[in-house]
């Protein structure tokens, strides 16, 4: 759970969320802080965990892997998992891993350079143990991948739970 942040921390979150590479000089401008204190506040949402490092945004085509596929992936049971989780967690062409409902038991988001090349991979997940069968879907384009996400959703959904400080200046606040 969230707790204890404001809608400066969700300002700080989204506009991370858009640069992570951004100065502290420049979101402090952005948020109306001062630098330590955006640092300290920065420091806080990594230590809850809402902050979970910091990234950049690789384009796999213009290296050369051509093939993005979502595989459906159905596996037997529960005795399975852990060794079905390990050679997911070898796999350098798996990119994402869920588990979900519904007709499978995991998505993969999977890379590779051509299609002779996940044909190999198909081959090698569908030899793993436990594994029943997939079903594969070839990524034409990509339309949207947020990297951030909008305070105001974040915003709502904490205030929906009751877990956000809100400060509005219109309206007065209830002293204990």
């Amino acid at each position: 759970m969230a707790g204890n942040i404001d809608l400066i921390d969700l300002k700080i979150i989204e506009v991370l969320g858009s640069n992570a590479r951004i100065r502290l000089g420049e979101l402090a401008e952005i948020v109306g802080l001062s630098i330590p204190s955006v640092s300290e506040r920065l420091d806080k949402l990594q230590k809850k965990g809402i902050v979970k490092g910091f990234t950049t945004q690789i384009d796999e085509r213009r290296l050369g892997f051509d093939i993005q596929a979502f595989v459906w992936v159905r596996v037997d049971s529960s005795k399975h998992y852990k060794s079905f989780m390990e050679h997911v967690l070898r796999e350098d062409e798996v990119m994402e891993c869920y588990a979900v409902t519904g007709e499978g038991s995991h998505i993969l988001r999977v890379m590779t350079h051509n299609t002779e090349s996940l044909e190999l991979l198909l081959s090698k997940i569908q030899s793993w143990p436990g594994v029943l069968g997939t079903n594969t879907s070839f990524v034409l384009s990509q339309i949207k991948r947020n990297t951030s996400i909008s305070s105001d959703i974040v915003r709502r959904n904490l205030q929906d739970r009751q877990v956000l400080a809100v400060f509005d200046e219109k309206k007065p606040r209830n002293k204990p």
